[in-house]
């Protein structure tokens, strides 16, 4: 294609060029991918403003930066490559606009009438080469389901976040399907040693096989298309998608085709039966080092490949063998594998196995071993958890090895106001000062998209030389501008607050609140859910005057709007949990008339939390289960989806399981049919007891809500709104003034 048609194809694809002089184009020529790619993303997240916005490649380099200037009437926004240009894009936003390009596609992007002007020339500078984002489980607690339009404004808000290191792991089971296809195994062998959708994660994560399947032959062929533009947007955006290698997890099935292969069961992972266990493969065989070719060879055909790839041998896992020399063999022949496959290819992995079986890792130097045993410039080290604690810190900045500090934030997309700002701040600016030269990117490990996203973008923006992320009170005030979309002394008195008294807490399985947990009376211990931790180190009245605060404020921002919805459920959930509490505490005192009045206040809280989360489209099953649904083709596979969605945040597998309600969320219906049924049948059997004069039998409840809890997900019971339903920040000033003087009543005495 000559230069001029070039040109004329730029033109027509970004009218923001339209009316510039041709020597500005000319002088983009080298640039013409990314200019055009950036310009797109401009139109399709500001289209009001993009007629004014000038993109200008900045000489390149290797540190990102980018410049921010007014020039008449326009905007020029210059960086050295497509992704630096969308974070001075967003810093444009947020910090002129006082305006936020939230990840729930729902809540959109609000916007001054006249573009702002930026007064002085503005340069940042990234701190980091890298910038991770994702993790497997968030493929299962929040991505399963989503379709292109999802993907797309997810992928254009990490590109304004400055993310360029993407785990991009959808569509693999398609690789994986003609992979062993072609290696002998049948279409049954293959689809059933898939688990189902949500699922997939801990099946990638050689966690579980089978459960849930056989994986319709329609999700393979949907994903694989989904993949291929997903990662074709990530690389025009300037990102490096990272794409999966092979751990070594085989199914078992195989041994028919290679009987003396030398395979190890990894052993029972949370509970599951020994029909999900998952084999492992032994790197030592020359079999791995084919099916790793086969692999990445099958893989790059499909999607192409930027070099990196994410392999977790023994994540939750025990290895066959603790000796170092094990380990330091095993990873150094999956990388040999790797490199043979792909002689430009780097090793990505999750050291959470380093944190979460400590007492195994941390002696006889095995962690050393096994992560030095192969060129140290191929490997790459996400640590997982550190704003609980930075493994950098236990291992000698891991000897060397390049290490992403991660901040992980949520644990299966519980909904629980959780953060610990000002500890991010200190243990980012420790890894600054003190880790090392292979200290080499900030990311973040999610396991599900939760009620706090501001937590996420603040860790990104630690990755820039933003001055105000230094100053936490400061970034708080402005994020509390762009929240109302103007400044206002309520909106920042309100997150102040917020910063002050709840953000000091580090997110922890199971924080959710008292509601989403089984009612038991607390006698019988195997009644108790592990996954249920509703606990809050703060006074709960600090919500009322958060939520007042935010009553008080002006504008009607669909930001305020999310946020007086998300305070006050917590509010809520916190009273529900204080009131149950005091149930107990009645009926074990034999004091039935409190019990009755406190049953009725905790059924009140029940029916209006889930009012009021019918009003925010973040908090809706119905949006779970239709997006579940449109992947199927048939009603047959449209019922499969559906089931297996509700199973993963309910359940999480059979009835009972240990993983039960690890998933839980604050929903509506979930709560009204789920949640707020096992409660109001817990109550209708308690008080049957006290008038029959007989204990009340936990034993018998628990099974009988056992068994609804499965015909729940399975039967697919009750059908919900998709689409949000009312005024939440109306309802949210009728239910602080229903609950208002008990709340003062109770929490006052506190202080």
């Amino acid at each position: 294609m000559n230069t001029f048609i070039l040109l004329v194809l730029i033109f027509l694809a970004c009218p923001t060029i339209q009316g510039q002089n041709s020597s500005h184009a000319a002088a983009q020529k080298e640039y013409e991918p990314e200019i055009v790619s950036m310009y797109k993303l401009v139109n399709r997240v500001v289209p009001e403003y993009s007629k004014h916005i000038v993109l200008e490649r900045l000489a390149p380099d290797s540190v990102d930066r980018f410049e921010l200037e007014s020039r008449g009437r326009n905007l020029v926004i210059r960086g050295n490559n497509a992704n630096s240009m969308a974070v001075g894009l967003n810093h444009y936003l947020k910090y002129y606009c006082l305006a936020q390009y939230s990840w729930f596609k729902e809540e959109p992007l609000e916007l001054p009438a006249t573009m702002p002007k930026v007064p002085k020339k503005v340069s940042v500078r990234a701190r980091v080469k890298e910038r991770f984002f994702l993790n497997y489980c968030t493929y299962g607690y929040t991505m399963p389901w989503w379709d292109w339009s999802q993907w797309e404004h997810f992928i254009d808000w990490m590109a304004l976040n400055g993310i360029n290191l993407p785990l991009a792991i959808t569509g693999q089971e398609a690789v994986w399907y003609e992979v062993w296809s072609e290696m002998g195994l049948t279409d049954e062998e293959i689809r059933s040693y898939f688990t189902g959708p949500a699922h997939l994660p801990w099946h990638r994560m050689q966690n579980i096989d089978r459960w849930g399947g056989p994986l319709p032959v329609g999700w393979l062929e949907n994903q694989k298309e989904l993949q291929k533009k997903i990662v074709a947007r990530e690389r025009a955006l300037g990102m490096k998608p990272v794409l999966p290698g092979f751990a070594g997890h085989v199914p078992p099935c195989i041994q028919r085709l290679y009987p003396d292969a030398p395979l190890a069961s990894l052993g029972d992972w949370a509970g599951f039966d020994s029909t999900c266990w998952c084999m492992f493969l032994d790197p030592e065989s020359p079999l791995y080092a084919e099916i790793q070719k086969r692999f990445i060879a099958k893989e790059m055909e499909m999607f192409g490949t930027d070099h990196i790839y994410g392999i977790d041998i023994f994540n939750e896992m025990i290895p066959p063998s603790w000796e170092p020399d094990y380990l330091a063999r095993v990873s150094r022949q999956v990388y040999e594998s790797l490199a043979a496959a792909d002689p430009e290819a780097r090793w990505l992995e999750m050291t959470w196995l380093f944190w979460n079986e400590r007492k195994y890792w941390e002696v006889d130097n095995r962690i050393e071993a096994y992560i030095t045993s192969f060129p140290k410039e191929r490997h790459l080290l996400l640590d997982y958890y550190c704003e609980r604690q930075p493994v950098w810190e236990r291992t000698n900045a891991y000897y060397g090895v390049p290490y992403i500090w991660c901040y992980l934030g949520n644990f299966g997309g519980n909904s629980m106001l959780a953060g610990n700002l000002d500890t991010v701040n200190v243990r980012i600016e420790r890894a600054f000062e003190k880790g090392g030269d292979n200290f080499v990117g900030i990311g973040s490990t999610l396991e599900g998209f939760d009620c706090n996203p501001f937590m996420y973008e603040y860790v990104f923006e630690k990755a820039w030389d933003n001055p105000l992320t230094k100053d936490v009170t400061a970034w708080v005030e402005h994020l509390a501008d762009q929240r109302a979309g103007r400044k206002d002394k309520e909106m920042r008195a309100a997150w102040r607050l917020l910063a002050d008294s709840v953000y000091n807490k580090v997110s922890s399985p199971g924080q959710t609140v008292r509601i989403n947990q089984r009612p038991t009376m607390g006698d019988i211990k195997e009644y108790r859910q592990y996954y249920i931790a509703p606990t809050y180190r703060y006074n709960n009245i600090d919500l009322l005057e958060v939520l007042d605060h935010l009553l008080a404020a002006g504008g009607n921002s669909r930001a305020r709007h999310f946020d007086v919805v998300n305070i006050t459920r917590q509010l809520l959930g916190n009273y529900f949990g204080d009131l149950y509490a005091d149930y107990v505490k009645a009926y074990k005192e034999g004091d039935y008339e409190r019990l009755h009045q406190v049953e009725r206040r905790m059924c009140d809280i029940l029916d209006d939390t889930d009012t009021l989360l019918a009003t925010e489209s973040a908090f809706l099953l119905g949006r779970w289960i239709r997006d579940a649904r449109a992947i199927g083709n048939t009603e047959e596979e449209k019922d499969y989806y559906e089931s297996n969605a509700r199973n993963l945040i309910t359940t999480w597998g059979e009835e009972d399981a240990l993983l039960n309600e690890y998933g839980s969320r604050a929903w509506a219906g979930l709560t009204a049919t789920y949640y707020a049924y096992r409660w109001k049948e817990f109550f209708k059997e308690v008080d049957a007891a006290i008038e029959e004069g007989r204990p009340f039998d936990e034993k018998a409840y628990h099974d009988r809500i056992c068994r609804y809890e499965g015909l729940w997900w399975r039967d697919r019971i009750g059908s919900f709104e998709a689409e949000p339903q009312g005024d939440g920040v109306a309802l949210a000033r009728k239910i602080a003034e229903k609950y208002r003087e008990e709340l003062i009543k109770r929490y006052r005495k506190r202080n």
